[in-house]
């Protein structure tokens, strides 16, 4: 009789206990973006924000699925909240009214004009002095606080992938574009254009790259773990360690903010 009271109360007091937090799949969506969010031949997910991401699920109790899209559309889904987390935004005042941006960012970037090798252009750092140049900008990149200043009064025009910019300027079609060091010194080799297209002094700025979630309330409890998570990585120096495997430039606080990369210096996947 003991026994089956004791059975009756274990069955009661563990239907009223709260329910351990099962495993959510997250899906995080992006543009392929070298060293930070790629897929390789074999189909395999890589990069920094890949290691960066299943770190942060692995310790969350969550499995990742990992989708690439045009950028405009990844942005999209996510402002949307079809997808869980954007990899790699920059920071704007228009994006932080669209995302809930983790705290730090995870990777930062050179931004730069690239012009031909044989041309003569009057780039020492003022953007005004290019209102009579011809050019480009990949479609949904941000490029600074300084640059959308001055857009207006520049000649701009959008390309839907940087292969295009770079093949627009090769062919003169506009005089300088737009772009970060990182995504584009390895598709200027790949596409053959290293003799004849250079990256300029100074850079245009220096952005960071975060992990962004969708603003709707429903996503602030896995925004606000992850960030406490993301944080940690940070404290502990293994998001330094992790960008050093990677090959990418990770902002460590502002010292590193105040210590930018000599102007001309080849880090292939970094400012």
């Amino acid at each position: 009789m003991r026994k089956t009271i004791s059975l009756l109360l274990s069955v009661i007091l563990g239907a009223s206990a709260p329910q351990q937090s099962h495993a959510e799949q997250r899906v995080a969506v992006g543009a392929s973006f070298s060293h930070i969010f790629e897929q390789g031949a074999n189909g395999q997910w890589q990069g920094l924000g890949v290691d960066v991401l299943r770190t942060l699920a692995a310790r969350a109790g969550d499995t990742i699925l990992f989708q690439l899209y045009p950028w405009p559309r990844a942005q999209a889904m996510v402002e949307r909240a079809q997808a869980d987390i954007l990899i790699g935004p920059y920071k704007s005042p228009e994006r932080m009214a669209r995302f809930s941006f983790l705290d730090h960012g995870f990777y930062r970037d050179r931004m730069v004009f690239y012009a031909r090798r044989d041309a003569e252009l009057p780039w020492r750092g003022e953007l005004a002095a290019l209102k009579s140049r011809r050019i480009a900008t990949v479609r949904g990149w941000h490029y600074g606080a300084q640059f959308d200043l001055v857009r207006p009064q520049l000649d701009v025009s959008e390309v839907p992938q940087l292969e295009n910019g770079l093949q627009m300027l090769a062919m003169g079609r506009v005089d300088l574009l737009a772009t970060n060091e990182r995504n584009s010194t390895g598709l200027i080799d790949g596409l053959h254009l290293a003799e004849s297209l250079t990256a300029l002094c100074p850079d245009i700025a220096q952005l960071d790259g975060y992990l962004a979630f969708p603003r709707d309330p429903k996503f602030s409890a896995v925004r606000d773990r992850y960030n406490a998570l993301f944080n940690e990585m940070v404290r502990s120096g293994e998001l330094a360690r992790l960008g050093a495997r990677n090959g990418v430039l990770v902002p460590l606080g502002e010292s590193a903010a105040r210590a930018p990369a000599a102007c001309g210096d080849k880090h292939r996947t970094g400012p």
